[in-house]
């Protein structure tokens, strides 16, 4: 007698379907804002489980914008050239040839990359910078250091890294209307018709705001935020953020991720997930099963 009954590995499969099913209902039709970067960028497996993430998005019904970073090519595509690197506070002293080679990487190599990722996956993907159809207007950053012997903090001239201060987004909702997922390199140009390089988390942060974003995720190296047991905290407010801080618990880098995602939230992103971008689909795990993968931050 042959037994008909149903392999506990496909009732599985079938029970995760089910359980996505409320989640796949909540998200038809709205937009998530992935800001792509760390070391999951570098790792062949970990890139096509992001583009399978960004393709399976689309296909139930979700509009995926790509915000990506490139910090480490950079630095290595400066390093092959023989053009030193200096950093204040986090960020690249960016003269003009460092600015012209940091395009280069972000809106040339690594774009189209990306692009091709998605079309491996079976998507559709367009490559864009901040400078296409005035995407993003950008405005140069005051930098700001510390000067020991004084005691105070003085102006830094950073050269031509900018932060965005205005974005248009009906490019973007016109590549998501017409099935296309738009990949974006942090470039944009400024008022005054230079080029500036743009942190990516702030430039998805802001892209995320200006789009009303459902959600709006930063995949980084970590898991998320820790408590000072280890444990990773899942939900989170703009208060508990400042306490956590005050308390020493975030500290570091983590710092102005955190930033980004209470900006976005506070100016109109339903939630914004702080997400490891090296957990195998972890963002799928994010956004359709019940416990989650990372830290949620919302108003």
């Amino acid at each position: 007698m042959t037994n008909h009954d149903p392999d506990a590995a496909l009732l599985a499969k079938a029970e995760t379907l089910t359980e996505a099913l409320p989640y796949l209902q909540r998200y038809a039709g709205k937009t998530f804002v992935v800001k792509y970067g760390g070391h999951a960028m570098g790792d062949p497996e970990r890139q096509r489980d992001f583009a399978e993430d960004m393709v399976l998005l689309k296909a139930v019904g979700i509009n995926p914008v790509v915000v990506h970073g490139g910090g480490p090519q950079i630095g290595a595509m400066l390093k092959r050239l023989g053009v030193e690197s200096q950093f204040v506070n986090g960020l690249r002293v960016t003269d003009r040839e460092t600015a012209q080679i940091a395009e280069m990487v972000l809106a040339g190599s690594i774009n189209k990359e990306i692009v091709s990722w998605i079309a491996a996956a079976g998507g559709r993907a367009v490559g864009i910078s901040g400078k296409d159809a005035g995407l993003v207007i950008a405005e140069k950053i005051q930098g700001r250091e510390a000067d020991p012997l004084q005691g105070i903090e003085r102006h830094v001239d950073l050269g031509f890294v900018g932060e965005p201060v205005a974005v248009d987004p009906r490019l973007i909702e016109s590549l998501c209307a017409d099935g296309i997922i738009p990949v974006i390199a942090p470039v944009a140009i400024g008022l005054d018709g230079h080029t500036y390089n743009i942190n990516a988390d702030t430039m998805a942060g802001a892209i995320a705001a200006r789009l009303g974003a459902s959600r709006f995720f930063l995949l980084t190296d970590v898991a998320g935020v820790l408590d000072k047991q280890g444990e990773l905290m899942t939900d989170l407010n703009p208060a508990k953020i400042a306490e956590l801080r005050t308390d020493g618990t975030i500290s570091g880098g983590m710092i102005p991720k955190l930033e980004t995602c209470v900006n976005a939230v506070e100016a109109g992103v339903d939630a914004a997930v702080i997400l490891d971008g090296r957990v195998p689909h972890g963002m799928l795990l994010e956004i359709f099963t019940r416990q989650g993968a990372g830290t949620l931050v919302r108003r």
